[in-house]
């Protein structure tokens, strides 16, 4: 016979295990998810063939070959996109959103830049999620997305000499800006550096340009953080360490470290809010317009999955005034395969409806390491939240109403176009 006390502990487990039961089955009767709206950046690929030259010219080496191609989706990126994908599926299908099986029409449609390494990517998230199902991807037929490459049209692109003044006014001092990053500096030269070789690179002063194109940047600040970027994704392809930073860097906190200059760049690029009104307002237009009341040119789906760029992520969460720093991370970084996400969720009792946004991401071993998302390694998440919003069972939910207008607030209208979906 089971002694007292255990007998005491046995009923208070029993009670609290269904007080939990019964606190889960509340929450989903009281909170419903109706629709989401997930913008995606591309997984991990190999530096793009501009970078390369730029960061091999800058160190005065050779950069290792991958063995994907430059800029493409390498095959370990594709499957830890699908282990997000898998993961996605499972939890909105547990959360009464989709159902089993392959998804019907009216359950998902996925639009991806025209690249292959954001092709590859919805296909991997589509595989992840929905296994054997040959979920369609969808592109526009031309070589530029107006959603995505919006510098290659008139009017979602910048005028120069006001994309010049603005950066210039973000960057301040920026020769204290250069001075306060030293110590990524200092580890970044240290990593890349040969012994012997021309490093005057790392020395020389930080100067905004702007190119023949119109386009503004820091020169030698951007060139910094594409070998940050290198590095970061040649970790997370699990690269063989003599291959990466010639076996200086062993650890992810080393990645860390240099992380900085990558946010240094983002502040002065996509991050400026000129730039973002000009390049970012028609696809944030599109997600609050997908998530809150779906307009009769966008499919109205359960899911609308966009898979982008981080420039274009960059931008969106600058017009929301939205900033995040994951574990493991810096400020404002978007790991390979991360995403922006919005939800729409109605009180069942109310009929109230509301918006839960979050960035979600892998850590940097996570991704090195192909680990699938479960409970014991969760995403990484982040939520944005204003004064009116409540802390609940299923996240942090703000009235659809109020939110939608906060996060409208900086879009510009003249650059927001009729956009169709292929």
């Amino acid at each position: 016979m089971m002694p007292r006390r255990h007998q005491a502990a046995a009923r208070l487990f029993i009670a609290g295990a269904l007080w939990l039961c019964a606190t889960q089955t509340h929450a989903a009767a009281h909170y419903q998810l109706e629709k989401v709206v997930e913008l995606s950046r591309h997984g991990i690929r190999p530096p793009t063939p501009d970078n390369r030259k730029d960061i091999e010219a800058a160190t005065h080496r050779h950069w290792t070959t991958w063995v994907t191609r430059d800029g493409e989706l390498t095959g370990h990126g594709y499957a830890a996109v699908v282990n997000k994908g898998r993961w996605e599926g499972e939890h909105y299908r547990q959360l009464g959103l989709l159902t089993a099986g392959c998804p019907q029409p009216q359950d998902i449609y996925v639009r991806a830049s025209p690249l292959q390494r954001t092709q590859a990517t919805a296909l991997a998230l589509v595989d992840g999620a929905f296994p054997g199902c040959g979920v369609a991807i969808h592109r526009v037929k031309e070589e530029n997305d107006p959603l995505f490459q919006t510098e290659a049209f008139p009017a979602t692109n910048t005028e120069p000499a006001t994309q010049l003044a603005a950066v210039q006014a973000k960057a301040g001092d920026l020769a204290a800006r250069q001075q306060a990053l030293q110590p990524a500096v200092s580890a970044l030269k240290t990593a890349v550096c040969a012994p012997g070789t021309d490093c005057s690179f790392f020395d020389k002063p930080w100067q905004i340009k702007q190119s023949k194109s119109g386009k503004t940047y820091v020169e030698g600040l951007s060139v910094l953080a594409n070998m940050v970027e290198t590095l970061r994704l040649g970790w997370n392809e699990n690269l063989p360490l003599s291959q990466l930073a010639w076996g200086k860097i062993t650890t992810a906190a080393q990645i860390t470290e240099i992380l900085p200059l990558l946010t240094a760049n983002y502040d002065l690029s996509n991050d400026v809010l000129y730039t973002a009104q000009k390049r970012g307002s028609i696809l944030l237009n599109a997600m609050l317009q997908g998530v809150d009341h779906t307009p009769a040119s966008m499919p109205d789906t359960r899911w609308l999955l966009l898979v982008a760029h981080d420039t274009n992520i960059a931008m969106v969460r600058t017009l929301m005034g939205f900033s995040w720093t994951l574990p493991g991370y810096t400020r404002g970084n978007i790991p390979p395969g991360s995403s922006l996400v919005f939800e729409r969720w109605r009180d069942t009792q109310s009929g109230e409806r509301f918006i839960h946004v979050f960035f979600q991401g892998q850590s940097l071993d996570d991704l090195r390491h192909l680990q699938s998302v479960d409970q014991a390694h969760p995403l990484l998440r982040e939520e944005w939240r204003q004064a009116d919003c409540r802390i609940t069972d299923v996240g942090t939910l703000c009235p659809m109403k109020s939110a939608i207008k906060t996060l409208s607030k900086h879009l510009d209208p003249s650059a927001i176009t009729p956009v169709s979906y292929p």
